[in-house]
């Protein structure tokens, strides 16, 4: 039986009715990654968070707008778009129901961020004008994995260093502004991701280790070690299904995700 996957996502007003909203390519790579997605829309009764983190296999939370800073200790440094508390709420008691059971994690952008804070981390609220000499970080950038972690295991043990297939079989994005791409990026830890954020990992969560960075030193991915799958990036993988690495991300997701229907 093929795992089912919980999604995240946000309320928007429809028509002048509030209706939950996703993009469909979060379901897309869940079930070409060969999962059962389903969408779990925003409430507030404490019992749903519960019977829902028992029903599903895995968690995949996703994008979304800025977390109010309140719930790091911080009062707000920048105009941001502040996601409405309720989902803030939802998807923390969500995440913490979750991790007891110990589940599958996966966080995409705001879902990155959700994770950090709950483990009382704290973020960066403008990486414009906050981190010196920043990249664009809405738009395709490199980023560098950190070895020894979980997401280079999943980035590069699973891709042979002799592969037996011609450079048209397997899709890597090139890297961007010199960096080697194609083949070379089997002997590297250097990839080209596509993000939409301007707000990153400042201090990580109790618990959590920084598991790749790009070159102005913004955080972009975490995870958390002796924990069965819980990774927290800030780019959208579900953006670019054709690349490489958005299959394996999210092909070990659901592998994590599968041990819990046996």
């Amino acid at each position: 039986m093929n795992p089912i996957i919980a999604i995240t996502a946000k309320t928007e007003e429809l028509r002048g009715r509030p209706q939950a909203t996703i993009p469909n390519a979060y379901a897309r790579v869940v079930e070409e990654a060969g999962g059962v997605p389903i969408i779990i829309p925003i409430s507030d009764k404490k019992e749903t968070a519960s019977q829902i983190a028992q029903f599903a296999d895995g968690f995949l939370f996703s994008g979304g707008d800025d977390i109010h800073p309140r719930y790091y200790g911080e009062e707000p440094l920048a105009d941001m778009v502040i996601s409405p508390d309720e989902r803030t709420e939802f998807e923390t008691a969500l995440l913490r129901e979750a991790m007891q059971l110990r589940k599958p994690v996966l966080g995409v952008c705001l879902g990155a961020q959700l994770i950090n804070i709950v483990l009382e981390g704290s973020l960066y609220q403008d990486i414009p004008s906050q981190v010196p000499n920043p990249l664009n970080h809405r738009d395709q950038h490199n980023i560098k994995i950190v070895e020894g972690t979980m997401l280079y295991k999943i980035f590069s043990n699973k891709i042979p260093l002799n592969p037996p297939f011609s450079k048209g079989e397997i899709r890597f994005p090139p890297l961007e502004k010199g960096g080697k791409g194609g083949f070379e990026q089997l002997y590297s830890n250097e990839i080209s991701i596509f993000s939409t954020h301007h707000q990153s990992v400042k201090s990580p969560g109790k618990g959590l280790i920084v598991s790749a960075m790009s070159s102005d030193g913004v955080v972009e991915a975490i995870e958390l070690p002796d924990y069965p799958f819980l990774i927290g990036v800030q780019w959208h993988p579900e953006r670019e299904p054709e690349s490489e690495y958005t299959r394996l991300l999210f092909k070990s997701f659901i592998e994590a995700a599968s041990h819990r229907t046996k």
